[in-house]
């Protein structure tokens, strides 16, 4: 689908979403780190948890949301909230005001809003791109957020912690001008009838009607381990913004990343810490399609469990060093099991799942990030009691477990398989 073949509305998203990509990854990967040094490492875990629960909460009615009153108007909403609240972030991080509770509760709500945003953005494309070019549009904008991956962190590690207030007020700024351009430029494409069948069911139907969908996995043995495979590798990918941040942080100060003649080049734990994240973005947006039309030749089995494999491997490794060159060749580690099935995930949970079912399962599949997520703040609270190594060894033997449920996953097909009629 060419750029002049694209809806207006589409144009206009990619511009103000590609935006506020790049505001989101100049300060969110550093939050944790902030939280960590601010209230302690148990505190700042159970705090993580519970601004994540608000966002799964906020997740449920999303799409209820969309639906009822409008993809444009929960996005005007959604934006309109982030600039109040970018407003209230830059407060509590101003010459008059420094409270750490308060860029919580910044923090957290910008999860809100950012979780009601999404399903109407991508409910949007739905509307208005034909099924055929929606893998390709979809790909622009997964390639948006990569960019923003690479360079965001990389700028948020020289003003995050000099220039927070002013980053923040900028994001007040960005999100105002947004929510302008979305209120007077941007189309609705929900049609009434979605909208007057909504409004027949109150919200908490619709949370519960979600939630029944996860029933499924009760009834599907097969699907049930792929669920508890994808939570447990979960706790190692879910740390790239989590432990990985915290002790990059703590183990390196002023380390020479290079000295050449009379170049010398040091970073700091935030520094060391942005490039290792630009790192992961520039290989996903460089070999995200290679490395996917190479894992297709391979059986789905090797894939899956080789991916658990290379975490492990990945997660361990980052563990036992100090060096930032050793952290740089466990984040490649790290990055290939993340490409080894990010192309393959989807068309695994088509396969799993009855034709007449198969929006319960892509609900219910999601649980791998949703209770992923939910859970792995609690490596923090565990570095309070255990060394960091024992806690990045601990979540390398998750990895591992995650690997042997794929293998006994894949045995129960071989055996369903073989005890179907021929």
């Amino acid at each position: 689908m060419k750029w002049k073949d694209w809806d207006r509305n589409l144009r206009i998203r990619l511009f103000g979403e590609g935006t506020m990509n790049f505001l989101f990854w100049s300060y969110f990967p550093f939050m944790t780190i902030f939280f960590e040094k601010s209230f302690g490492k148990d505190k700042a875990g159970l705090l993580l948890i519970v601004s994540q629960a608000f966002s799964v909460i906020a997740s449920l009615v999303g799409g209820y949301c969309a639906d009822r009153f409008g993809r444009k108007r929960m996005m005007v909403i959604s934006t309109f909230g982030q600039f109040l609240t970018f407003l209230l972030f830059a407060y509590a991080n101003s010459p008059w005001e420094s409270s750490p509770m308060l860029t919580f509760i910044s923090f957290s709500l910008l999860g809100v809003w950012g979780a009601l945003y999404w399903p109407a953005s991508h409910a949007m494309v739905a509307d208005v791109v034909s099924e055929k070019h929606r893998a390709a549009v979809f790909a622009v904008f997964y390639t948006s957020i990569n960019i923003a991956v690479v360079v965001g962190p990389i700028i948020g590690s020289f003003v995050f912690n000099s220039y927070r207030f002013e980053m923040l007020l900028a994001g007040a700024l960005l999100t105002g001008i947004l929510t302008f351009i979305l209120q007077i430029f941007l189309g609705e494409t929900a049609t009434f009838k979605e909208k007057v069948k909504v409004e027949k069911q109150p919200w908490y139907k619709a949370v519960w009607d979600e939630l029944s969908d996860y029933r499924v996995i009760a009834k599907d043995k097969t699907f049930l381990l792929f669920i508890v495979a994808g939570v447990l590798v979960a706790q190692t990918f879910m740390q790239l913004d989590i432990l990985i941040a915290v002790y990059t942080s703590a183990v390196i100060e002023n380390q020479t990343l290079l000295n050449i003649g009379e170049l010398h080049f040091s970073v700091s734990g935030e520094t060391a810490f942005a490039l290792i994240l630009a790192e992961n973005g520039l290989l996903v947006a460089l070999f995200t399609v290679y490395i996917t039309r190479v894992m297709t030749k391979f059986k789905e089995r090797y894939v899956f469990i080789g991916s658990s494999i290379m975490y492990a491997l990945g997660i361990t490794l980052y563990g036992l060093t100090q060096n930032i060159w050793m952290f740089m060749v466990a984040m490649g580690l790290f990055t290939i099991a993340e490409l080894m099935v990010v192309g393959i995930q989807e068309s695994f949970v088509s396969k799993l799942s009855p034709k007449e079912m198969r929006g319960q399962y892509f609900s219910a599949a999601s649980l791998r990030f949703t209770v992923g997520k939910l859970i792995a703040p609690l490596s923090l609270v565990l570095t309070s009691y255990l060394s960091y190594t024992v806690v990045f060894l601990l979540l390398g033997v998750f990895a591992v477990l995650s690997a042997l449920t794929y293998m006994i996953m894949f045995q129960k097909m071989d055996q369903k398989m073989k005890s179907m009629p021929s």
